[in-house]
């Protein structure tokens, strides 16, 4: 005779997702949205180029351009009281700064924020980090390196928005959250942009590479206002805490 107590349960007659529509849904997570500041000219703003600094490294390089009188608006998840800030570069080039790490979850609804009825970009680069786990190859500690991954309307031009020894990601290779979603949501709109993955994640020398690329490219001739022994000074802390302009 089975032993009621010990034995395994048999399978269920219910399919998982049938169990789950006797679960309550989880309450709609608030939406995103930007603040300008008072004396700002709001909405819409349509720069020529679009600048998403997500990896430490390009952080670093922008660090000097980060400053009260450069900011233009702050995007808010209100659920989580994390912030990115953008900052004008010049008449025609915007830099949104994620200082603080956007959820992969809301990832797509921070994307279409930056990329919609209110910032309409015509061009988009998106500097991220490589991260090791989903690289397919070897990666030195010692050699600076970087990928890019294209829409296809960056594809299709000749004069690339970063310049250089810049080979594409490879085959099987993985770029998940917010840099994916961008990338993803330029590719939907048919707006050019390239996703530049930079490895090491903190290094002088990745610094000094993405800011060859862009000079190279679509920021010829810009001052970064940093030099090379303060490549890594600056950039994303470890615990993540950045006041925001805004709030000071």
């Amino acid at each position: 005779m089975e032993d009621v107590i010990t034995e395994a349960a048999p399978p269920s007659r219910l399919l998982e997702e049938d169990l789950n529509t006797f679960t309550p849904p989880s309450p709609p997570l608030p939406s995103p949205f930007l603040i300008f500041p008072h004396h700002q000219q709001q909405q819409p703003l349509k720069p020529t180029l679009l600048i998403i600094a997500i990896s430490s490294s390009s952080l670093s390089l922008f660090h000097s351009h980060l400053t009260p009188q450069t900011l233009t608006a702050s995007l808010i998840l209100p659920e989580s009281n994390t912030f990115l800030d953008l900052h004008s570069l010049s008449p025609t080039s915007l830099l949104a700064a994620v200082r603080t790490p956007i959820p992969a979850h809301r990832a797509v609804a921070v994307a279409k924020l930056l990329l919609g009825d209110k910032i309409k970009p015509s061009s988009v680069i998106v500097l991220d980090s490589l991260d090791p786990r989903h690289h397919r190859g070897r990666l030195s500690s010692d050699l600076p390196i970087a990928f890019k991954l294209e829409s296809s309307a960056e594809r299709a031009v000749k004069e690339k928005l970063l310049l250089g020894e810049l080979e594409y990601y490879p085959s099987g290779s993985i770029v998940e959250g917010l840099a994916a979603a961008i990338l993803a949501r330029c590719q939907i709109l048919k707006l050019r942009a390239s996703l530049c993955v930079s490895w090491p994640q903190f290094d002088a020398s990745a610094v000094l590479l993405v800011k060859d690329l862009l000079q190279r490219g679509a920021l010829r001739g810009f001052d970064f206002g940093l030099s090379d022994d303060q490549a890594l000074k600056f950039g994303r802390s470890k615990d993540s805490e950045f006041p925001s302009h805004l709030y000071i």
